[in-house]
């Protein structure tokens, strides 16, 4: 994996909300029916847990869910958050060496394959720890694709346009979900399917200034290490986030995130 994803991907510490907010049913729904009582399941970087904890209800206490994630204070605050949940586990793992007693019945993996440079060799991991007849799905972005109604200021604009400068620049993909249906078919996956999973957030929506705010609490988050690698200066990472801030309150309509839920079986 290039060096540069493996520091990039960590989810800086700090304001967890991004994740915290996120749930089974408003950031993951096309897995719903997928979900049966008693099954075996495993997310793949789960940060706090909040969609594992929505998927460990939809299996029940005859269920298992593991949620692993290479963040030890997102791990630790999902443990603390969900501790409810008997049928839950959540552990500090890294996939590549992570090596259960038991495989499990379904995999799944919410838009953390956008932020490996080695997403083939990701899923082979993910295939060799699924049963005979398991299920892998994946749930990520098409960054390039994002919509905004008006357009956001351009402070924002080449802002956003640093953001997946650097991203791939650490060999990240930005349409990690259009590409998805070839690596699983290189792999030898079988019965490849694609799910429309587009987030909308239209003004008026209570959760409009939170879900399209996103950008900013970006710029706050990971804008700091884009600077430290020289893709934006720190005045037009603050400029950023001001105005952006602004264009949600006052202009913003519309904003869609392209996603697509992309599952296969062994």
């Amino acid at each position: 994996m290039n060096d540069n994803s493996i520091e990039r991907a960590k989810m800086p510490k700090g304001d967890s909300s991004i994740l915290d907010s996120r749930s089974l049913t408003n950031s993951y729904a096309t897995l719903v029916p997928l979900l049966q009582k008693g099954m075996r399941v495993l997310d793949v970087g789960c940060g706090t847990g909040a969609i594992s904890a929505g998927i460990a209800a939809a299996v029940g206490e005859t269920g298992t869910v593991v949620g692993i994630d290479s963040s030890p204070h997102l791990i630790a605050k999902g443990q603390a958050d969900h501790a409810d949940l008997p049928q839950l586990t959540l552990i500090e793992a890294d996939l590549f060496t992570y090596h259960p007693e038991e495989k499990f019945d379904l995999i799944v993996s919410a838009r953390v394959l956008q932020w490996l440079s080695n997403p083939a060799a990701a899923l082979q991991q993910f295939k060799s720890l699924l049963k005979p007849g398991g299920i892998i799905s994946i749930l990520d972005y098409n960054h390039t694709q994002l919509e905004w109604t008006p357009a956001p200021p351009a402070s924002m604009q080449h802002f956003y346009k640093a953001f997946l400068d650097w991203r791939a620049d650490a060999g990240m993909d930005n349409d990690m979900a259009d590409h998805l249906p070839g690596i699983f078919a290189e792999l030898g996956f079988q019965n490849i399917q694609t799910l429309p999973a587009d987030e909308v957030y239209k003004k008026g929506a209570p959760s409009f200034a939170e879900k399209a705010g996103i950008w900013s609490k970006v710029a706050e988050l990971r804008g700091p290490q884009m600077v430290a690698s020289g893709f934006v200066t720190e005045e037009e990472r603050l400029t950023a986030i001001a105005e952006y801030n602004a264009w949600v309150q006052e202009e913003g309509e519309e904003m869609v995130m392209k996603l697509k839920e992309v599952r296969a079986s062994v």
